[in-house]
């Protein structure tokens, strides 16, 4: 198998300095005092497209002959490649068909058509990126078409390469760790194959949302598999199955994988927010919410992670605030079967709840009769440890409760 080397990586470079931001490589002050190291954001968030896509996208189609150029290009993607290749179809006045799952959010939607304008098509269908994919394969064959793979070429994998380069051209002491996220493992792939070709002893970390832990599954099995479920939140790297060239080279050249719940990224995203006014997505904000797992070997080190993408939809920060708080232990949804009297509810406010508990849902659950049916409680604590006490003044006054925040099937058909 055709495998990238240090030297494929610089000629991407080479061809690519011309059309993409150099992005910055920042040291920030806030994550460095909390892990007590030196934390240099790499921002590809700040990329023409916000997200490094567009490196790997526009390096291949810039590869492509005058005869497929003529022909067209289709790709299947969840919404950074799909923007790197529109933006790149347009640059190389080459027409293109965009494949996109019908959840993708309609944020990046318009940022795709944007990009391409007149030279890209979309198609919204099926509800994962391996929908899509097979969609696009699909009309690639019939049509004739070249496909820009997201990930599994050598030469998008070159193209994600060059973050590594500028990550070490920019670092004035030696890095001793990367973190970066993987969905399909192109940036990882890429990247490591730079800093490691350089620089051997640097760790190279790569992140995975835990409900599509694709490329730990791939690892685990020596073989690319294919997970029968994941969990779509983190759009940029929800991936049922990763790469084959991908696969062999994260298998050379991880160090770890790390695997961050989709609530911890929320809060993540969250802080990154509210600290240093930065903007990511939920992949974008994989390689920092990993710190926390690796606090103790980090101490004292130089660090960098790769922001990956700033590509967030508004209309998600409520959800995004949702699961952080549940991540957090800061909110809990209780089916709660108050006693058949008047003032029970009353009495429950009082003498239950407590000073800095609130109310944030309250919902019966019968449509009739109310007052004598269940109801949906969903309360907010300032602080998690408040949560046992609560639990134990509804013992205390007889009340019967069914708690339904860690069991999905429930959660899932009430909230």
């Amino acid at each position: 198998m055709h495998t990238v080397r240090v030297e494929d990586i610089v000629v991407a470079n080479h061809a690519l300095k011309d059309v993409v931001e150099k992005t910055p490589l920042q040291k920030n002050k806030v994550l460095s005092e909390r892990y007590g190291c030196n934390v240099y954001l790499k921002r590809e968030d700040l990329q023409i497209v916000r997200s490094f896509k567009i490196r790997g996208a526009y390096y291949f189609m810039r590869n492509l002959s005058t005869m497929e150029r003529e022909r067209g290009v289709v790709c299947a993607s969840a919404g950074n490649h799909a923007q790197g290749v529109a933006y790149s179809c347009n640059h190389l006045q080459i027409k293109g068909t965009i494949f996109m799952p019908a959840t993708t959010p309609r944020q990046k939607i318009s940022q795709v058509k944007l990009f391409g304008g007149s030279y890209v098509e979309v198609v919204l269908i099926g509800d994962t990126f391996d929908d899509s994919f097979a969609e696009a394969m699909k009309y690639c064959i019939q049509e004739d078409r070249t496909f820009v793979h997201p990930f599994d070429d050598p030469l998008v994998v070159a193209g994600q390469g060059t973050v590594g380069l500028e990550i070490m051209n920019d670092m004035e002491e030696p890095a001793d760790f990367v973190f970066m996220s993987i969905g399909g493992g192109g940036l990882a792939a890429g990247v490591g194959t730079y800093v490691k070709g350089i620089s051997p002893n640097t760790q190279i970390i790569g992140v995975e949302p835990a409900g599509a832990a694709s490329m730990q599954a791939a690892l685990e099995q020596n073989d690319v598999v294919a997970l029968d479920e994941i969990d779509k939140f983190v759009d940029g790297a929800a991936v049922k199955q990763v790469g084959q060239l991908t696969m062999s080279i994260c298998q050379e050249l991880l160090d770890d994988i790390v695997l961050v719940p989709e609530g911890k990224v929320c809060t993540t995203i969250l802080e990154l927010y509210n600290s240093n006014a930065i903007v990511v997505e939920p992949a974008g904000a994989l390689s920092i919410a990993a710190l926390d797992y690796y606090r103790d070997q980090i101490a004292g080190k130089n660090v960098v992670c790769v922001i990956s993408g700033g590509n967030n939809d508004i209309d998600r920060m409520q959800e995004i605030k949702e699961r952080s708080l549940l991540h957090e232990g800061l909110k809990h949804y209780f089916v709660i079967n108050f006693p058949q009297r008047a003032g029970a509810l009353r009495e429950f406010m009082e003498k239950v709840l407590g000073p800095h508990d609130d109310i944030t849902r309250f919902e019966y659950t019968k449509k009739n009769n109310k007052e004598n049916g269940p109801a949906l409680v969903g309360i907010e604590m300032k602080c998690k440890d408040d949560y046992q006490p609560l639990v134990s003044r509804m013992k205390q006054h007889g009340i019967r409760y069914v708690e339904i925040t860690n069991d999905p099937y429930l959660f899932n058909l009430l909230i």
